[in-house]
């Protein structure tokens, strides 16, 4: 097993690039795995296995990637978390700024998207962005809610982020 550095996740001997966040593993230093019994790993992998679920249950939080930096972020979850830049002549902020991770020069409005939950699931609704909202590669239209599954992928204008449920 080969370990990604950029999000911890076990992938498969040769392959390239990360099954969970698709950072390049080539440039990975050997981070080889022992071997486990299988039964093990199966136990291990099924209690914890939550990728591409849309389902939130008791998960209180999310873990935030942001492609090309370092330090992931942690959101708690609430009702509807807003998403943008702040902008101290603005008279409506964000709950998350994301001007540290380079927003303005991505594009990132500021008021761009949000996240709301409702009942298990959380969904992900383009607030008017200038330059848009892609949930997987899929434009979003302004203010339809498409629901959010652990390990999607999210544009903020050019800013690159990867969502998990933890």
């Amino acid at each position: 097993m080969k370990l990604c550095p950029y999000c911890g996740h076990k992938n498969l001997e040769g392959v390239l690039f990360c099954e969970e966040c698709g950072d390049n593993l080539s440039d990975a230093l050997d981070s080889t795995l022992p071997t486990r019994r299988f039964e093990d790993a199966l136990s291990e992998f099924s209690a914890k296995a939550t990728w591409g679920s849309a389902s939130v249950g008791q998960i209180r939080s999310v873990v935030i990637h942001f492609r090309n930096t370092d330090n992931p972020l942690v959101v708690e979850l609430a009702e509807r978390i807003v998403f943008g830049r702040a902008d101290t002549s603005s008279t409506r902020q964000p709950d998350v700024d994301l001007t540290p991770y380079g927003a303005l020069e991505k594009g990132v409005s500021r008021i761009h998207a949000a996240i709301e939950r409702s009942d298990d699931v959380l969904t992900l609704v383009d607030v008017g962005s200038s330059n848009g909202t892609n949930l997987n590669g899929q434009r979003l239209a302004p203010d339809q809610p498409r629901v959010l599954r652990d390990g999607d992928e999210i544009h903020f204008g050019k800013l690159i982020a990867h969502f998990y449920f933890r």
